[in-house]
């Protein structure tokens, strides 16, 4: 079984122990049975379960705070009288190799309002994305490429 699967029954034993079936309840089995995994890891090395959910944590993290800003900025475009959108199309160069990591990147660009991915080459080497807001192209580019490396280290 995995680490993952052990973490769900441990959260599972905690709500039937507790006798308190709720969505809250179960989320701090979850937590309880993280740590024990976190502390009962085999030859003093915990799992790579147990390694990760720190970085998808973080992961998701940075992701919300860029989706805000995203939101905020696309906001007060809509709502002032002046539009300050100058789109554009521009080949961002991947690191990326692996079709779910890629798809994964393009999908999150995709979300975030004012980006939207458009084609990835036939290399699987350069994605394309339309950009709202071309002001700074080297600012846009080290965005994308600040979120491929959390990608990166996510999937490595």
């Amino acid at each position: 079984m995995t680490a993952f699967a052990w973490n769900l029954l441990l959260a599972l034993v905690w709500v039937l122990l507790t006798g308190s079936f709720t969505g809250g309840n179960f989320l701090v089995g979850f937590v309880f049975g993280y740590l024990i995994l976190a502390f009962a890891g085999r030859g003093g090395r915990p799992a790579r379960y147990v390694r990760k959910v720190p970085q998808v944590l973080k992961f998701a993290l940075f992701f919300l705070v860029d989706l805000v800003k995203a939101n905020l900025r696309v906001a007060y475009d809509v709502v002032t009288p002046t539009h300050r959108m100058r789109p554009a199309v521009i080949g961002i160069p991947l690191a990326l190799e692996s079709d779910g990591a890629i798809t994964l990147l393009a999908n999150l660009i995709t979300v975030t309002p004012g980006t939207l991915a458009l084609d990835i080459s036939p290399d699987r080497r350069t994605l394309y994305i339309h950009a709202m807001y071309m002001d700074d192209e080297a600012n846009l580019r080290a965005e994308i490429k600040a979120l491929e490396q959390r990608i990166l280290e996510l999937v490595s």
